[in-house]
């Protein structure tokens, strides 16, 4: 959790409703921390592709190496042969010009630095070429092969640990069953509120607006999730 002092000068010389305007920004950082812990669990899973030919460390992957179809294509192969269901069924293709129909997909999560790359790989479908809008996720791009991705900032970053120092960047594609996340009922996320004057506040100076949460997210199996390491370009 976390939280935010609110001073009584701030109280009496601003017009702004100042406890919605801390509600608003807790719960964008609520998300986010939550968001964050569930990205670095998946990345502890062990079925990873590097970028490149041979690698088999995240310290070899060398400037240049980025996303490819065929990395996308050797998740997917992974993913069915592991008997991964997908997370999402086939859309057909309708009458409008230039729409693609879509397979049922696994879902992949990546950086918008990584999006840059997906848009020149081979067979890359942007969402508005899609057959449907109306199962579009929050934050999707597009889709290659079998994988339909989802761009985040929050998608893990392992800063200088590739060759020569560079950044590589991890693309988490997963089926369905393969994390889950779960918190205790009732004390899931609570707003907290202490007023002026509340504890040690002998002159009633400050207030406190703040958020807690119970939560956990685990790998449920393993073998349905499987993470891309590679650099993105300059």
């Amino acid at each position: 959790g976390d939280y935010i002092t609110i001073t009584d000068e701030l109280d009496y010389q601003t017009q702004d409703p100042i406890l919605m305007e801390t509600a608003e920004q807790l719960g964008d950082q609520t998300g986010d921390t939550l968001d964050v812990l569930t990205r670095d669990i998946l990345n502890a899973g062990t079925n990873v592709y590097f970028a490149g030919s041979g690698h088999t460390l995240r310290s070899q992957v060398a400037a240049g190496e980025l996303i490819t179809d065929t990395l996308i294509k050797k998740v997917v192969r992974l993913l069915k042969n592991n008997k991964a269901r997908r997370m999402t069924k086939m859309v057909d293709a309708t009458s409008g010009y230039g729409t693609t129909p879509l397979n049922a997909s696994y879902i992949g999560i990546c950086h918008p630095n990584t999006t840059y790359d997906l848009k020149g790989v081979t067979g890359f479908t942007s969402v508005e070429k899609y057959a449907s809008t109306a199962s579009v996720m929050e934050g999707e791009v597009g889709k290659v092969d079998e994988v339909r991705f989802v761009e985040t900032t929050n998608a893990k970053v392992f800063t200088g640990e590739g060759a020569s120092s560079i950044d590589v960047y991890s693309t988490i594609v997963f089926g369905s069953d393969a994390y889950g996340t779960t918190r205790i009922s009732g004390e899931a996320i609570k707003n907290i509120v202490k007023p002026l004057g509340s504890g040690d506040d002998p002159l009633n100076q400050r207030a406190t607006s703040g958020w807690k949460a119970t939560f956990v997210a685990k790998i449920l199996n393993d073998a349905f999730l499987v993470r891309i390491e590679h650099a993105v370009s300059a």
